[in-house]
Parts: structure tokens; sequence; C-alpha cells
């Protein structure tokens, strides 16, 4: 071999090694399938916003009133045996309201004529049997507006792992039927993602409120946890 031709020589004894040792990290074959778990759980709470709206000539005085119907309020969700951690003022809102009154140039003129205090609280009740107790409660004692309502779980994690097993299990049965029809086989688990999906909260719209005479009823029915999981097999 020539002197000229040896650097070339020794640089392909280092390059084909090199070639060949990529091939061999080559990532395997692999099939990336989706799966969803669902389970269900009837609620053990219900968070309830309700809102006191006072109305007064002045600020000071919308605001006075709306203290002392608010009080009145968390008075009676403390006696009705609602504990003072699952008590929380939510917002309190100072509005003017103004009446207006069309000109003869096309424009409008704006009279103050009131201002509104509201005072938005947040009540987690424990007990979903009481649910309708409380709400009754509330409107007798000035709560008129609000009224959204969400059933949800203390701790529904029980019932997620159930959501989550069966989200995984319908990821390995379709990754087996792809695999079975295109003639490979599963090999194991690469990687695995999941994404929780929480119940719908259910309102309650602040009409019904309006009419409220005695227990409101509530139907608390159950809550849906989903659970959707990525799944990624090696195929040999």
């Amino acid at each position: 071999m020539t002197r000229h031709l040896l650097p070339i020589a020794l640089a392909a004894a280092v390059a084909f090694p090199a070639l060949a040792s990529a091939a061999d990290t080559q990532p395997p074959p692999r099939i990336i399938v989706s799966g969803e778990g669902e389970a269900t759980v009837a609620p053990d709470m219900a968070i309830l916003s309700l809102s006191v709206m006072r109305e007064a000539k002045s600020a000071r005085e919308a605001l006075d009133a709306n203290n002392d119907a608010m009080a009145a309020v968390i008075a009676a969700m403390k006696s009705a045996g609602i504990a003072e951690r699952d008590l929380q003022t939510a917002g309190i809102q100072i509005n003017p309201r103004y009446n207006y009154t069309n000109k003869a140039d096309g424009s409008q003129e704006a009279e103050l004529v009131a201002y509104q205090v509201t005072n938005t609280l947040s009540v987690r009740v424990r007990n979903v049997d009481k649910t309708g107790e409380i709400l009754d409660k509330a409107v007798s004692l000035g709560v008129n507006q609000g009224g959204g309502i969400t059933f949800t779980n203390d701790d529904p994690k029980v019932t997620i792992t159930e959501a989550r097993k069966k989200a995984v299990a319908d990821a390995m049965a379709k990754a087996k039927t792809l695999a079975e029809a295109t003639g490979v086989s599963l090999g194991k688990v690469l990687e695995i993602t999941d994404q929780n999906v929480a119940p719908v909260p259910m309102p309650m719209a602040a009409k019904s409120f309006d009419a409220a005479r005695s227990a409101v009823p509530v139907q608390a029915g159950e809550n849906s946890y989903n659970v959707q999981v990525t799944v990624t097999f090696e195929l040999k």
C-alpha cells in the first residue's frame, strides 16, 4: 500500500466499526396506543357558591346591610354543622347602579341611584344529604344570588385507580389486536403516560332559589372519573 493511501485505510477501519455500532443502537420497532377507563362513585361532598346582594343609597349603607345578612348566613351554616374550615369568602364586590336617560341629542345622561354590595361565600357540605337543608337556610336568611353547586369527592383516589387500571387494560387489548393483525408480537412496555379527567360540575340556576319554600330538592347523582393513557410497546 502506498504511503499516501495509508491514512484513508486507517480512517475506513475506524469508520466501519462506528457504523456497525450505530446500526446496533437503532431503536426497536414499536407501537403506540391509547386507552381509556372510567369508574363511577357517589359524591360525598357538595360545594355551594352562595351570594348576598344588598342595595342602598350609599356604599356604606349597602355594605352594612350586606354584612348583617352574610353574618346571619354564616352563623346558620355553623349551627347546621358546617365547620369553620369549610366556609370561605370567595369575593366581595361594590358597584354603583345608574339610571340612564336618553337626551334629545342622542346622548345619555347617567344618574347614580344606588350602590350594590355582593358578598359570595363558598361552603363545603360534607354530608350531601343536608345540601337541600343548607340551601333553604341560606335563602331564608338573605342569599339571593349565586347557587352554583359542584358535587365532588373528598378523596377519589380509589376510584381514579380503578379507572386507570381499566385504561391500561384497554390500551393493552388494542395493542394486542393490532400486533396480531400485523403478524408481530408485543414486547416490553417502553413508556406510559396518563391524563385524569375530573367530573363536570353540576350547576343550579339562581332562579331556583326564588321559588324555594322548603328544603330544596337536590339530586347528587354520581361522579364519573375518566383516565386516558398512552402506552408505547416494543414489537418483536
